[in-house]
């Protein structure tokens, strides 16, 4: 998002082009997620089991790549991306979902950040634990309304924070793949190969990883969620390929070199971010420390960018008329303050969830994931349903899109689908406000019985909250 926000300061009409929309891409990508992968990984599957995941998770996410990469050019009328398309393809109902859903997710992902942050520093600081503290939560909480009363003055403060975060983001990164890759033992390697005894079959193992992957991938939407900006819509599904191909190799050399150096089963147990704990059995306290600081000034360049985009989602809906009006509202300075401030309280919200939670982390990475996979896959329907009929590599395309996106949702689970939809039923609020405002009935038959779904699953998912069937 570097010079995605230094354009808009020199000229808020000025059109960005393909390179400015692929560092958008790749600065919304490269976030909290891949400090955090070896841990992760390393609880789930050993390195069999890695290698199939991202194999999997590599192919899905660039066929949903190749999907919004065609979408753009096959519908250039459509903007807002992920949300337009589940409006054009499945009515305004599930779009108006679509948009919340992955609004939503980018509100509960900007508290990995904040988790995240709180742990690295808790690691000096026992009273923030892994950032899952009360003390640790007041702090996210100050972080959290200073960045709002920063992006609300306009995005010139952001765009120079942003110049010093892209180098921040990626040379710790390249620096620890090196260096794991120069210590790496191969005895170790080899041990890992199978996975452990708690990670179960193979199967299993890479079932496991699959949240975590969507999470890391969360971003490769970003050039579409900007399309009204672009120079040409050529350049949208350009940018979210390159974009997408250049972070798939870092991601993927993060995850598989750590278990050269350490048994899986010792990365498991590390506190977040686990990257800096691998690095440090390697080289010793430097390494942590320096991967700690990259990973503090990384995330908050992270959480600045998809606070953005987060309001950039509500702004385009309501726009559309498919949220309340006074969404709608900007700034002389382009800000949208209205759906930034509903964006920094949904945020505030989950945050104080996580107290609640077993893991903070965790937790909050997971709903992240499920919240973004009915919009991306009702993006990926709407592909399929505009390609039906003419066999080719767009049909090809947008089924396996499909298809892997649906296995996501299994994937996922019961839990998170139940406390996805207790995120979900209550926005409907916002959409009979917005129904209302143009005068017209709120629900047509269809859409009731959406509701009825929803609401349904929302309550079965407080029922089996309170009985303890599930847990956050």
């Amino acid at each position: 998002m570097t010079q995605v926000d230094t354009e808009f300061e020199a000229a808020p009409a000025a059109k960005l082009t393909v390179v400015t929309l692929t560092m958008l891409v790749v600065g919304s990508m490269v976030g909290a997620g891949v400090f955090s992968l070896p841990r992760r990984f390393a609880q789930e599957t050993g390195v069999a089991g890695a290698l199939i995941a991202w194999a999997v998770a590599g192919t899905g996410m660039l066929m949903l790549a190749f999907v919004f990469q065609r979408l753009a050019i096959q519908r250039p009328d459509l903007d807002a991306g992920v949300y337009a398309y589940a409006k054009a393809g499945f009515g305004e109902y599930l779009g108006f979902f679509s948009a919340f859903g992955y609004w939503a997710s980018a509100c509960v992902g900007n508290v990995t950040y904040w988790v995240l942050i709180m742990s690295t520093v808790g690691a000096i600081a026992p009273a923030l634990g892994d950032g899952d503290t009360v003390l640790a939560v007041v702090l996210s909480s100050v972080g959290l309304w200073a960045f709002y009363f920063l992006i609300r003055r306009g995005v010139k403060e952001a765009a120079a924070i942003n110049r010093i975060v892209t180098v921040a983001k990626i040379v710790p990164i390249l620096v620890f793949i090196v260096l794991a890759l120069f210590y790496l033992k191969p005895q170790v390697f080899a041990d890992n190969w199978g996975g452990a005894d708690y990670a179960g079959s193979l199967f299993q193992q890479v079932k496991g990883t699959m949240l975590a992957t969507v999470f890391v991938f969360l971003g490769v939407e970003g050039a579409s969620v900007y399309s009204r900006h672009a120079k040409r819509r050529e350049d949208v599904g350009r940018a979210t390929v390159l974009g997408f191909l250049s972070v798939f190799a870092i991601f993927a050399s993060v995850t598989i070199v750590s278990y050269g150096l350490m048994p899986m089963g010792e990365i498991a147990e590390l506190r977040q971010p686990s990257m800096a704990g691998v690095l440090e059995s390697a080289v010793g306290t430097w390494g942590q420390v320096f991967v700690s600081v990259g990973l503090i000034v990384s995330v908050l360049g992270a959480y600045l960018a998809w606070t953005l985009m987060a309001a950039e989602v509500l702004f385009v809906a309501a726009k559309d008329e498919d949220m309340p009006r006074f969404l709608s509202r900007s700034t002389a300075a382009d800000v949208p303050v209205p759906a930034l401030l509903l964006s920094t309280l949904l945020t505030q919200v989950v945050l104080v969830a996580t107290l609640f939670s077993d893991d903070a982390f965790d937790f909050a990475l997971d709903l992240t994931s499920a919240l973004t996979l009915i919009p991306f896959l009702l993006a990926a329907a709407f592909a399929v349903k505009i390609t039906r009929g003419r066999f080719g590599g767009d049909l090809v395309i947008a089924s396996l899109a499909t298809v892997y996106t649906a296995f996501l949702l299994y994937a996922a689970g019961l839990r998170f689908l139940l406390v996805s939809f207790i995120v979900y039923a209550p926005a409907t609020v916002l959409f009979v406000m917005a129904r209302r405002e143009q005068g017209r009935t709120p629900f047509s038959p269809r859409e009731l019985v959406i509701l009825v779904v929803s609401i349904a699953g929302a309550v079965l998912g407080i029922v089996a909250l309170a009985l303890g069937w599930i847990s956050l």
